[in-house]
């Protein structure tokens, strides 16, 4: 995919599924997530705000879905986002992110194809 995040144009995913993780991530424990951005779901887990219920919109989300976005945490974000992929990103589909997509009347995103340059063309 090129070098365009379609994450930025996007945030389905941050609006569609729940974002739980271990709590040792969360600041208290040692870790980078904020502790006044998530809401505990069991004893070892919590949930991004926002995210605990349905409809879901993580209240790190920024912008308008499917327009322009960005996460408000981004370098304190937890393992579960960090993960998370877009579809093509790197090479491969992501039902997920399709899935996120679709719930916001959003098409799936579609591998692109960038040229190769062979060893006798110079860029």
């Amino acid at each position: 995919m090129s070098s365009h995040n379609p994450c930025l144009t996007c945030g389905a995913c941050c609006a569609h599924f729940r974002v739980s993780f271990f709590w040792g991530e969360c600041q208290s424990a040692g870790g980078s997530v904020p502790d006044d951005q998530v809401i505990l779901i069991t004893p070892h887990r919590v949930a991004m705000r926002g995210t605990e219920a349905k409809p879901s919109r993580c209240t790190a989300l920024l912008g308008d879905v499917g327009q322009g976005t960005r996460c408000t945490l981004y370098e304190q974000r937890s393992s579960t986002c960090r993960e998370f992929e877009a579809s093509w990103v790197n090479g491969e589909h992501q039902p997920q992110c399709d899935a996120a997509r679709h719930a916001h009347g959003l098409p799936p995103l579609l591998p692109t194809m960038e040229p190769e340059l062979s060893p006798d063309r110079v860029a």
